[in-house]
């Protein structure tokens, strides 16, 4: 925002809307914007009509009457959901945010469903059955920010609006997946291993460890690819409930990284290293941990070998043909092994289920 101005608005605002509202919530005249920001009024004036015309997508409008409430407002009485004493912290946990819902959205026949006031809203992804499978949950106000950025796009407002991916949310997700995957190259750069060992709480530590393993397309996940493959009867190699069974297993792990103990090392899973156990008792404080015990006791459950491609593939999203390569597995064995593997992920989770009933 212009030095000048008297109220200040996050730093993730476009330029464009952070203009618009010194207009239309200040009362100062383009012009006088535009000397501020060293550039021609019809610069500013082009950008103001831009974001009216975008007040037709419910997101976009909502977001901008937030800013409006909280960082405009004499009374300071509005919503705080946008503000925070921390920029930068803010500004983080909006890229960590962004990362995550964009990630999802990337993949095959995902779109990020808002219904009408409610705090919620959810990325279902349709399957060849005709069915949606829910495969994330963000608050409303990360949803309105990534419209009021461009990073999705709504065609049909209504009700319940069906948003989707922008080719500038694909550019976003690019580099944040390249800025996580620098963060975390630096955290490993020799002489850095003991100093970094010591901070549990780096916020972004955890999920820039585990992207910088990924190692397929950023549009879909290895599950969602081989969902799209038919057996020899014609029928889904993977079917519906053990995609969700994956999903489940994926979900708790980035629940886990976002957690205090961010730099969780779950490579004691991986067979090539030897290792297959896991303590629970060395991990302090709650907070995530519940997400930490919960991927823990699936991939003890699934034991040596099913665990290694559970976690190589599920969590941190590799693609099979490395897989099989890092675990000296001969070609095409590794999908029919992650099958497996995933029958007796979803085979725990019933019997969990069970469990907690009968603890009921």
């Amino acid at each position: 925002m212009e030095n000048n101005m008297a109220f200040t608005i996050p730093a993730w605002v476009p330029e464009g809307a952070q203009r618009y509202l010194a207009h239309t919530e200040t009362c100062r005249s383009i012009r006088e914007i535009a000397r501020s920001a060293g550039c021609h009024a019809s610069t500013i004036l082009r950008q103001i009509r831009r974001i009216e015309m975008r007040r037709d997508d419910p997101l976009v409008d909502a977001a901008l009457q937030s800013l409006a409430e909280t960082h405009f407002s004499v009374s300071g009485t509005g919503n705080r959901s946008f503000a925070s004493q921390d920029e930068a912290a803010e500004e983080q946990e909006f890229e960590r945010e962004a990362l995550r819902i964009l990630r999802r959205l990337s993949e095959t026949g995902s779109v990020l469903a808002v219904a009408e006031e409610m705090d919620k809203a959810v990325v279902v992804r349709d399957t060849d059955d005709s069915a949606a499978t829910r495969t994330a949950v963000v608050d409303c106000k990360i949803a309105q920010a990534l419209a009021l950025k461009g990073w999705i796009s709504c065609d049909n407002p209504g009700r319940i609006s069906r948003c989707r991916i922008s080719s500038a949310g694909r550019t976003a997700l690019s580099r944040l997946i390249a800025q996580a995957k620098n963060q975390a190259r630096a955290g490993t750069e020799p002489g850095f291993a003991e100093a970094q060992s010591g901070f549990h709480a780096k916020p972004s530590g955890g999920l820039a460890q585990s992207i910088s393993r990924i190692r397929y397309s950023a549009t879909e996940s290895p599950l969602t690819a081989l969902a799209r493959c038919r057996d020899r009867d014609g029928k889904p190699f993977l079917d519906e409930t053990l995609v969700k069974a994956g999903e489940r297993l994926r979900e708790a792990f980035e629940l886990a990284q976002i957690g205090p103990q961010v730099s969780q090392n779950w490579d004691h899973f991986l067979t090539a290293d030897g290792r297959g156990t896991y303590d629970s008792d060395a991990h302090g404080g709650r907070g995530f941990s519940d997400a930490r015990d919960r991927v823990a006791r699936a991939l003890s459950d699934l034991g040596p070998g099913l665990s290694d491609v559970a976690l190589r593939c599920c969590c941190y999203l590799e693609g099979l043909e490395l897989a099989e390569k890092r675990m000296g597995w001969s070609a095409r064995s590794g999908k029919i092994v992650l099958r497996i593997a995933l029958q007796r992920l979803k085979q725990h989770y019933k019997d969990q289920a069970e469990r907690d009933r009968m603890i009921g």
